[in-house]
């Protein structure tokens, strides 16, 4: 069986700009998505602290140390400069892979500096035997 997984996390960054003439994507500090394991090109989900909002785009590499993140494109709708958004991304992954998955938990701070990084615990799974 395959799980989707979260794979990495950016979580409660300051959306810096809102570009509507660019084409689309989110634009975000390299250091951000290297430390979160997404890479240029890859499908993100967004979801909006401030008001809400959730959507999906990809995300494009911006200068690293410069904490932007700019939202590009019709998505800039969605979200204004000073908005809290959570970026993330998924994997498909066996089962057994699933139940070793660390995601890699990106906490920045208000400048979209990252101050913590996270790997959660491993789980635990306990199947119980149902057969009589």
């Amino acid at each position: 069986m395959q799980r989707k997984m979260l794979s990495g996390k950016i979580h409660r960054a300051t959306v810096t700009e809102a570009n509507l003439a660019y084409q689309g994507s989110i634009s975000i500090d390299a250091e951000l998505l290297e430390a979160a394991g997404m890479i240029e090109f890859e499908q993100v989900e967004v979801w909006n602290i401030t008001n809400g909002n959730r959507f999906s785009t990809y995300a494009i590499r911006a200068e690293r140390g410069s904490g932007v993140v700019c939202i590009n494109g019709a998505a800039a709708h969605k979200a204004s400069p000073g908005d809290l958004v959570i970026i993330a991304n998924f994997s498909w992954m066996q089962e057994s892979e699933a139940l070793r998955h660390k995601p890699k938990i990106v906490l920045v701070d208000e400048q979209n500096r990252p101050v913590v990084l996270q790997e959660p615990a491993v789980r635990t799974l306990r199947v119980m035997n149902m057969l009589m």
